[in-house]
């Protein structure tokens, strides 16, 4: 078996007190978890490569991190000198040896001439992005498992525009990744050398500083009561607890309280069974600052603070945990409100969401007599429709944002940004009680405009590899057998994204749907309900998205609970 072979000869190759070689050893008598550990390269693709950590050729280590370096070193060289001086900005976030990976990026690429930017210590994702672009780098790394479990980490490359890498140029670096002989003897420079010789180079504040200046673009309304807005915010163990805060006192935000147990990072993320904003256990102790100090706004961001989640007050003066679209369409409605009141909405404006995110975002766009596209999931694809825009002029970049809780104002990032996201949620909850409401009640004002939109995921986790061919298996029953209704509402459309094909039910009629081939099923319904079905793209786990929409919130509730139970009974059915 080759997965045998692989471990037999990272056993033979790794020196006895390697402590990569010392863990294996610990792990020989799991034989399944060997399996998995050595049946398959870790996956690398748009989104970079993201993995357990510990031993093996499917895990994130010292020595699959130096391939992925070497592969985007390659791929750097091969552009030429100009890009080789231009570089590689560097970030990592607060996991277990990301600042070890980082380092290894750094002395791998810097080794074959790639000059390198290295934070010299941690920062969130979004200010990576843009370091990318201030620096004029030619690509950029961080290591980051975003939201995962402890046990994770991974390593996401961007291009010179600050977005994640484009598909071909992923592609290329895979390429170069494929034909290393082994990971596990590529040379690695000298960190002292590197620095000595000019080629590493450390940075941190200026770039800071460049990042609150650009953030500071963002604000449309500087006469908000800011000082009468009590804050409380959680980075949850990760990078965001000094960008937001300095974020949210350029905004005028002076009454902020920390959650001082999740303020420091900690890799083990003790205080929370997941470092996740959208899970309501991760709001349990910034719940309980926010009934000691009467807050109106409670915050939370993931460990590379590039997902952003909100609690607030509802009718009966609970704190409720907003969904990532509802969070989406009250700050979708406050920038285009406060835009067009200040005469600064452009006719051309668009806004861009995802394929699984909330028609809530179309409705609104709409009312303002704007465009709205759909990508699919993944904030690469908005940041390439933004590069697109910028190059064909036919959009001005408004918002964009995916249900996943992530969200992008300004454009000097390209990726989504929970920095920004803090400061907006935070100014438009600021303009709102001046005016004597909350963002709940406006939220039910949107809903009573626009219709009840509801939605929700369910995911199923299936690890390992019997796990990932289990996920396949699910995608091709739906595939080969979709349903023609759901409790008796028929299916108007199915959308495949792996054939990029939309078919008309009742009439047979295909049309192309003109977005990068994915593994994606997507079936909308007569009464304007959907249903879509992707494996994730971070995660073992095959997740299921419901839409709907109600003319009340107890009617939208009903149908959202339909679907759900009519859509998972048939997957556990099997």
């Amino acid at each position: 078996m080759q997965w045998k072979q692989n471990r037999d000869q990272w056993l033979k190759q790794l020196p006895a007190e390697d402590p990569v070689r010392k863990e294996l050893v610990q792990q020989l008598p799991n034989e399944k978890q060997m399996e998995d550990s050595f049946y398959k390269n870790l996956e690398f693709g748009t989104g970079g490569m993201r993995g357990i950590i510990g031993p093996g050729t499917n895990r994130m280590n010292v020595y699959t991190v130096r391939k992925a370096a070497l592969g985007l070193a390659q791929y750097i060289v091969e552009q030429g000198q100009a890009a080789m001086d231009r570089g590689v900005a560097i970030a990592y976030d607060s996991r277990h040896l990301s600042p070890d990976f980082a380092l290894e990026v750094a002395k791998t690429v810097g080794s074959r001439g790639v000059r390198v930017y290295l934070f010299k210590d941690l920062r969130p994702t979004p200010v990576l992005s843009f370091a990318v672009r201030h620096l004029q780098a030619f690509a950029g790394v961080v290591i980051t498992a975003s939201h995962n479990p402890s046990e994770y980490n991974g390593l996401k490359v961007y291009g010179e525009d600050g977005a994640q890498l484009p598909p071909n140029a992923a592609d290329v670096i895979l390429h170069y990744m494929n034909e290393i002989a082994s990971e596990l003897t590529i040379e690695v420079g000298n960190e002292k050398e590197l620095v000595d010789q000019g080629t590493l180079t450390y940075i941190g504040e200026k770039v800071d500083q460049a990042y609150i200046e650009a953030l500071r673009t963002i604000q449309l309304n500087k006469d908000t009561l800011a000082k009468e807005l009590s804050i409380v915010y959680s980075p949850l163990h990760g990078t965001g607890s000094q960008p937001v805060q300095d974020g949210l006192t350029a905004f005028g935000f002076n009454n902020v309280t920390i959650v001082k147990e999740q303020e420091q990072p900690d890799p083990n993320f003790s205080t929370v069974q997941s470092p996740n904003p959208e899970e309501p256990e991760a709001f349990q102790l910034a719940i309980q600052y926010g009934k000691k100090v009467n807050a109106d706004l409670l915050l939370a961001t993931d460990p590379d603070a590039d997902r952003l989640g909100v609690a607030v007050k509802n009718n009966e003066g609970k704190y409720t945990l907003l969904t990532g679209n509802q969070i989406g369409a009250l700050m979708l409605h406050y920038l285009l409100e406060q835009k067009q009141k200040n005469g600064l909405l452009p006719r051309d404006g668009v806004v861009m969401k995802t394929i699984v995110t909330s028609e809530l975002g179309r409705a609104i766009a709409s009312d303002y007599g704007l465009e709205t596209i759909d990508t699919l999931t993944g904030f690469k694809f908005i940041a390439e429709k933004i590069q697109e825009f910028e190059r064909t002029n036919e959009f001005t970049f408004l918002f964009g944002y995916e249900e996943s809780y992530g969200y992008l104002i300004g454009d000097f990032v390209r990726d989504k940004d929970a920095v920004q996201s803090a400061v907006l949620i935070a100014e438009a909850t600021a303009y709102y009680k001046a005016q004597g409401k909350t963002v709940f009640e406006v939220l039910n004002d949107l809903f009573n405009q626009f219709g009840y939109y509801q939605e929700s995921t369910h995911s199923v986790t299936l690890k390992g590899k019997d796990g990932a061919e289990q996920i396949e298996r699910i995608l091709l029953a739906f595939r080969n057998n979709p349903p023609a209704t759901v409790q008796d509402v028929p299916i108007t459309v199915i959308e495949d994204y792996a054939t990029s094909e939309a078919v008309d039910v009742s009439t047979g009629i295909k049309t192309t749907i003109h977005l990068p081939k994915s593994n994606v099923l997507k079936y909308k319904l007569a009464d304007g309900s959907w249903i879509c079905i992707r494996p994730s793209g971070t995660e073992p786990k095959c997740k299921f998205y419901f839409g709907v929409k109600g003319e009340s919130m107890e009617s939208s509730t009903e149908k959202l609970t339909t679907l759900e139970h009519a859509i998972m009974e048939r997957v556990n059915q099997g």
